[in-house]
């Protein structure tokens, strides 16, 4: 491991100032770029453009699969690929980026980034729990990042939950609804706050993302019975009228399930190591976050769009799209080296996503 990890915790003024720095100086660098490139100025048309190219390119994935013409590993690379825009998409849209005067096209934007990416929570219940997640990033109320595994030591449970916010949500609610009423109780959380998560957990999911991962646990139990059954040499059919479903079904995976789930997988693998846990200084944006850009990431990062190399810049400055965030990278990554912000920090996967060295406690 190429990087040496400060033993000593800088003090909250320092961290103050070092934030403040590299804050002015990735504006300075969005400020350049978008002189040196007018067409940037452009918000709205470009977010509009790659929205809409990348759900043509998601449809024409699927009809070339349907007409035999693609793969079904070429249609699930390409649909998590396209989906990983306009999942930088909708996080714009959650900080409202794109068409603030004219709240029903961003409304259309929403809903077409959450139904071509139907196996995550509902963007406008994610809003709040997002917004919430800058306010608290790092605590145990943090709940956007806790529900995809931050803070967890890496175990089984880990390692096939991260994707799955129906399944591995339910497990972890226990542990987060007990942390919150904790956070209600010392005044960290209002109540008003903790039934906005209720509400959240119970609706955000509805209409379609509970019944599509309802399909896929279908869709697993079925084949693993038709292996096992196989491998033990078991006469064993599936009822016709079940049988007769995986017509749509099959397909149904294999253009929206699997590809979401994937893309899923790795984007949550890389959020929820770059993001620190548990022992994170309140407020403190330098301890936030760090940047993941070895080369060994690239397999996660082309279908999160370069998530774990550009995210860190976003919580320095939160108000710049995506797409700037990739031409100004170099710039930022400069100033925030220099500032103290962790790159590559690999530690993090022994310490459970713990900023500093202690022993960690099992969730």
């Amino acid at each position: 491991m190429n990087t040496v990890i400060e033993s000593t915790q800088a003090t909250s003024i320092n961290d103050e100032q070092k934030t403040r720095i590299i804050r002015k100086e990735v504006q300075l660098a969005s400020k350049e770029i978008r002189e040196k490139y007018p067409i940037l100025k452009h918000q709205n048309a470009i977010g509009f453009f790659i929205f809409s190219f990348s759900i043509g390119m998601i449809i024409l994935s699927a009809i070339g699969y349907l007409q035999g013409k693609i793969s079904v590993l070429l249609v699930v690379l390409s649909v998590a690929f396209w989906t990983s825009f306009l999942h930088e998409l909708e996080h714009d849209l959650i900080h409202f980026m794109y068409f603030k005067k004219n709240k029903f096209l961003q409304n259309v934007m929403m809903l077409g980034v959450w139904i071509f990416r139907p196996m995550t929570i509902n963007p406008w219940f994610r809003r709040a729990i997002h917004f919430h997640h800058h306010r608290v990033s790092g605590t145990k109320t943090d709940v956007e990042e806790r529900g995809l595994t931050n803070g967890e030591s890496w175990n089984i449970r880990r390692l096939i939950t991260i994707a799955d916010i129906l399944f591995g949500g339910i497990l972890r609610a226990k542990i987060i609804r007990r942390d919150i009423i904790d956070a209600v109780k010392s005044g960290e959380l209002s109540k008003t706050q903790a039934l906005e998560f209720k509400r959240i957990k119970l609706y955000g999911m509805l209409p379609f993302t509970t019944f599509l991962y309802l399909i896929w646990y279908f869709f697993l139990i079925h084949y693993a019975v038709l292996f096992v059954t196989t491998a033990l040499h078991i006469s064993y059919q599936s009822p016709d009228f079940i049988t007769a479903q995986f017509k749509w079904i099959n397909p149904l995976v294999a253009i929206l399930i699997f590809p979401n789930l994937f893309r899923m997988y790795c984007l949550h693998f890389i959020t929820s190591n770059m993001h620190y846990y548990g022992d994170v200084e309140s407020g403190n944006v330098i301890q936030q976050t760090q940047v993941l850009n070895k080369w060994y990431f690239i397999p996660f990062q082309l279908f999160c769009f370069n998530f774990g190399s550009t995210h860190a810049i976003h919580h320095f400055v939160v108000n710049e799209t995506f797409y700037i965030r990739q031409l100004t990278a170099s710039k930022a990554h400069k100033v925030m080296r220099e500032q103290g912000v962790r790159f590559n920090d690999l530690g993090t996967f022994k310490r459970a996503n713990r900023y500093f060295e202690h022993k960690v406690a099992t969730a």
